[in-house]
């Protein structure tokens, strides 16, 4: 199977995620709007920033919901299209019904829920540490603009460990015969081996984020300004109030600009659109690319399976690789 037949094969986890996550959008705004109105009708005449208060609330308890709906469901449909996409890679053909399939196949390999993000999250830590430790040499020898430089070398980083965790998750998928921390080890290792192979992959990635970026948030920033006018002219004034007041205790242009009631509108419009850009973007976008990025990752691992002696150049460079190796023993 090609990638384009793995990705069309798998996009059931993509619209899957894409209700939930949705879902989980709609109520973090529908509980910040309303724990605005809340608190604006509770509050006397003579009471200012209630309505704020209101959706402060609203917007933590609506945090708390986004977080439980993504960490337990969506991420679940987001393991199971991986481990799918690794099945089509590896061996070239995928069952009937792929959803059903991925989501076995991922309670099979993590029995719990804190397994899979146990495993997950020390993919992401060992990857971080490079990152920072790029940030550190850059500060060490450049001072402040060295730090600049090595900064924006490590959001660089960020974005390709994104894509770096969930070829490991695919490459701990492919390696059933092992554990998962063994496998977790292995994809680290496969990275460091291999760096020059995934390299090529990195004009697709950043190419296709930004193209993402500029036409569907331009498009969605346009449909929320379109509809901002729902928002009561009570609650635009009161939020440029406290963005006024902010201005005068720490200026800076964003605050500024929030400070005009002219612009509260388009600036709300501007934050759902990413919001919303980036459950689009990581629902359909980002499996197209991952697609590629994934087989090179597999194929190089494929043809040369890490061992021990592997493991051991690996330790020097990672505490969390180091610490987790030391648990292989």
């Amino acid at each position: 199977m090609n990638n384009k037949q793995i990705y069309k094969a798998t996009l059931g986890f993509s619209v899957r995620r894409l209700l939930w996550d949705f879902l989980a959008f709609l109520i973090l705004g529908g509980l910040s709007f309303g724990g605005f109105l809340i608190g604006d009708k509770a509050a006397s005449s003579e009471e200012s920033g209630a309505g704020l208060i209101g959706l402060a609330i609203g917007a933590v308890l609506g945090i708390v919901v986004l977080v439980l709906m993504l960490r337990f469901v969506s991420y679940s449909y987001k393991a199971g299209q991986i481990a799918m996409m690794t099945k089509g890679i590896t061996e070239g053909q995928l069952p009937d019904n792929v959803v059903k399939e991925g989501r076995r196949v991922v309670k099979e390999r993590f029995s719990t829920v804190a397994g899979f993000f146990l495993v997950t999250g020390l993919i992401k830590g060992i990857f971080n540490q490079l990152g920072k430790g790029i940030e550190a040499l850059g500060t060490a020898v450049g001072g402040r603009d060295g730090g600049t430089v090595g900064s924006a070398i490590s959001s660089v980083i960020q974005t390709v460990v994104a894509y770096l965790c969930d070829c490991c998750l695919g490459w701990v998928f492919y390696r059933s015969e092992v554990t998962a921390p063994k496998a977790t080890c292995e994809g680290a290792v496969i990275f460091f081996k291999h760096g020059k192979v995934l390299a090529k992959n990195l004009g697709r990635v950043f190419g296709m984020g930004v193209v993402s970026f500029i036409l569907i948030g331009g498009l969605l920033t346009g449909g929320f300004y379109a509809v901002s006018g729902v928002i009561p002219s009570s609650a635009v004034n009161e939020i440029s109030g406290a963005f006024a007041e902010m201005n005068t205790e720490e200026p800076s242009a964003v605050i500024g600009f929030m400070s005009d009631p002219a612009n509260v509108r388009l600036g709300l419009s501007i934050v759902a659109a990413i919001i919303l850009w980036s459950i689009v973007h990581s629902a359909f976008v980002r499996p197209f690319v991952l697609a590629g990025v994934l087989r090179n990752f597999l194929e190089a691992g494929m043809n040369d399976v890490p061992d021990e002696s592997a493991f051991s150049s690996l330790d020097g460079r990672s505490d969390k690789f180091r610490k987790l190796h030391s648990q292989l023993a």
